[in-house]
């Protein structure tokens, strides 16, 4: 078992992200989870557009949310990303938005996959994919 920590990023709750109880939208769940997947991205690629040149790009296919707590405008909340790959063509994100008193609000789980720009089709081995493109798995999984 590893001892590295999930990539994590805060959010503020902007007010115009409730609905009409005052709660966070529920779409704006899955928001939060992209803005975490998008940075772990990012930051596992060194800030290089990698995949691009290799005419690939991410593909959230299947995303499912659930609530645990309330989440209110002002609230500051860390959301995780964590990917787990496998075989196959697609691979796994999960994402835990916890308020900043540790209280685990919702949790994402979400299927991805890379997509050959070109043929319009999912890659095999989408790690091996990210390896070879310079990405720092490292910061997308705390599994070896």
């Amino acid at each position: 078992m590893s001892e590295r920590e999930p990539f994590r990023i805060q959010v503020k709750v902007r007010h115009y992200e409730l609905d009409t109880l005052g709660h966070l939208n529920h779409a704006v769940y899955h928001s939060y989870g992209e803005v975490a997947r998008i940075e772990a991205m990012e930051q596992a690629s060194g800030g290089r557009d990698n995949l691009r040149t290799e005419n690939l790009s991410g593909v959230l296919l299947e995303s499912h949310i659930v609530y645990r707590q309330e989440i209110r405008g002002g609230d500051v909340v860390e959301v995780t990303a964590e990917f787990e790959f496998g075989d196959g063509k697609v691979f796994h994100a999960t994402h835990q938005i916890c308020k900043l008193d540790g209280t685990l609000a919702a949790e994402i789980t979400c299927t991805l996959g890379l997509m050959d720009l070109e043929r319009r089709k999912l890659v095999d081995d989408p790690r091996g994919r990210l390896e070879r493109a310079g990405f720092d798995l490292k910061v997308l999984t705390t599994s070896d």
